[in-house]
């Protein structure tokens, strides 16, 4: 057993540029710009806060109804909602700041020339973290805009992306699961420039109401989200970090407690996002900072870095036939 303590572990990660006190942040689209947030807890003591996806113009999403429960976890059909750039850099971001939160903006666009705009405009001011393309989001009209789905036109997305963000600020490249290779899109998308990945975006999905004999969700199909996707997440984590070693990643999906960001530690991720969790705890993203110190002292690891890919590490060494 462990004698190390909590207090003793260190939970600073570095992804690429981007040096952070604790592996621990926000999902895009779970508390959009952080402030409602900060009634529960001081949104410095993340190590990122990760902005609901801003778009070039103001977008009201889709119609209602736009959420439907799941026995473990939920869907969505929000469709990008926001104020667009403008509001944001006027209001959201310097909010942020203010408050000393490490914000990681997420873009999202319908076009080449709306990514490379935002890349611009918000890899130019001043206090960005680092930049997460969303390019993976199954909530849209058009599934066609999901960039994600081909290798090829999600390399397009973030060339344009890398090409005008500043260097010194890293660009992270949000993947969808729904893809039959997932290592191949992110291969197709640090080729072209990300600096990172973040894994995994929503799977889509869709409930029927029986009583009505209709989809519940207006749009239809929706993001699905919460504790039933956490092993597809871990899966698309330990897969993407076995065939590129050295590539960071940020793991999603289904995050409730320490034990749950350490899997993913162990699976190859370099920090964690907490989404789904906040709507009926809105502290857990503080909780699971501290839960998840307590994990890794248990198991004597003295910093995050040396949980980093742990399981894959053990495997590898394993003797064969165990």
């Amino acid at each position: 057993m462990s004698t190390l303590r909590p207090a003793d572990v260190d939970l600073s990660t570095v992804l690429a540029d981007a040096h952070l006190d604790n592996p621990v942040m926000t999902a895009s689209g779970c508390a959009a710009a952080g402030r409602e947030l900060h009634q529960f807890f001081d949104v410095a003591a993340l190590g990122a806060v990760v902005t609901k996806s801003i778009m070039r113009d103001p977008r009201s999403g889709r119609p209602t109804p736009r959420m439907a429960e799941t026995p473990s976890g939920m869907l969505n059909s929000i469709g990008l909602q926001g104020p667009g750039i403008d509001a944001f850099l006027a209001t959201d971001l310097p909010w942020l700041l203010q408050h000393d939160a490490r914000p990681i903006v997420s873009i999202a666009g319908s076009s080449l020339g709306e990514y490379a705009e935002l890349a611009r405009r918000v890899g130019n001011t001043p206090g960005v973290a680092a930049i997460e393309v969303n390019i993976s989001c199954p909530n849209v009209e058009n599934r066609g805009l999901v960039f994600a789905c081909d290798p090829f036109q999600a390399a397009r997305v973030i060339s344009v992306v890398r090409r005008d963000a500043p260097r010194g600020v890293p660009v992270f490249a949000k993947l969808s699961p729904d893809v039959t290779s997932i290592v191949e899109v992110a291969e197709s998308v640090t080729a072209a420039g990300a600096d990172g990945l973040v894994l995994i975006n929503t799977l889509l999905g869709m409930h029927i109401d029986i009583d009505t004999m209709r989809p519940t969700l207006a749009g239809v199909t929706g993001g699905l989200s919460g504790p039933a996707v956490r092993p597809v997440a871990v899966r698309a984590v330990w897969q993407v970090a076995n065939a590129m070693p050295g590539v960071p990643i940020i793991g999603v999906g289904g995050v409730r407690t320490g034990a749950d960001a350490l899997e993913f530690l162990a699976a190859g991720a370099s920090a964690v996002q907490v989404g789904t969790a906040i709507f009926n705890d809105p502290s857990a993203p503080v909780r699971v900072v501290e839960e998840l110190r307590a994990e890794l002292a248990a198991r004597g690891f003295a910093k995050v870095g040396d949980a980093v890919g742990f399981a894959n590490r053990s495997i590898s060494s394993a003797p064969e036939g165990r």
